[in-house]
């Protein structure tokens, strides 16, 4: 895989060998999330307001590691596992875009997402209250990250609280047969929000009971989030409301 780094008007992007951004990182500003995918990934906080919550969470895909970062920061408590299949991947985000040290409560594996979710799962691991999915070669393929099988292994790797994000893109050719699989393998506890500028698609799934939304603290929550952190997830606010039921 070929790695290459370009930078313009303050902003660091890191590329598979082509023109297609894999990550990019604001350098005045290395733990705020510069894409709008990135972002509308972070809805579970608006979904989940505590601000003990997650209390760990797994990674599938480190990119610039921007989703890994802007938790490490903003909930210091939360034991953060990473699983990357490239070593020059990692050394790029480790070198070019800050991620943090390795630690007892921010680790990166090397290994392949779908192998280490079916081995996590044989080996019984420790559930997550938070797995996000960003894996993508730079051909824009996810492979046995997209299949139902995968998808299973997540849902038995989450605690009851528990969330999972992935980043689809709308332009595959799949697509709708992505977020069938979600479903299927959730029991029908998952939406996909609407296509952001870029065409990726963020899903949501969740063991428990399904999906529903109060619009009220939706907004409080949003709002209490940007506060904290800096982050302004309103767009995502007013896609949960049209997609989700109302409560």
């Amino acid at each position: 895989m070929d790695i290459l780094i370009s930078e313009e008007k303050g902003v660091r992007q890191l590329h598979f060998g082509s023109d297609w951004v894999q990550g990019a990182m604001r350098i005045a500003r290395p733990y705020a999330l510069e894409l709008e995918y990135t972002r509308e990934m972070m809805a579970p906080l608006l979904l989940n307001p505590d601000a003990n919550w997650p209390r760990n969470a797994l990674f599938v895909g480190l990119g610039v590691g921007a989703l890994p970062k802007f938790l490490h920061k903003h909930r210091p408590n939360c034991k953060i596992t990473v699983v990357e299949i490239s070593h020059a991947v990692v050394a790029a985000a480790q070198m070019h875009f800050k991620l943090p040290p390795f630690s007892s409560s921010f680790q990166v594996e090397i290994n392949c997402g779908a192998d280490y979710m079916a081995s996590a799962v044989a080996n019984n691991k420790r559930p997550f209250d938070l797995i996000m999915v960003d894996g993508f070669d730079g051909k824009a393929k996810v492979g046995p990250l997209n299949s139902t099988a995968f998808y299973l292994n997540c849902k038995a790797l989450l605690s009851e609280q528990g969330y999972l994000v992935a980043n689809l893109l709308s332009n595959q050719k799949d697509s709708e047969q992505s977020k069938q699989r979600l479903l299927d393998a959730f029991d029908g506890n998952a939406v996909a929000l609407a296509p952001c500028t870029s065409g990726n698609v963020i899903a949501l799934a969740l063991v428990g009971a399904g999906f529903s939304v109060n619009e009220a603290d939706l907004y409080a929550n949003c709002q209490h989030l940007k506060d904290e952190t800096g982050l302004n997830l309103s767009n995502t606010v007013a896609k949960l409301i049209g997609t989700c039921p109302k409560v």
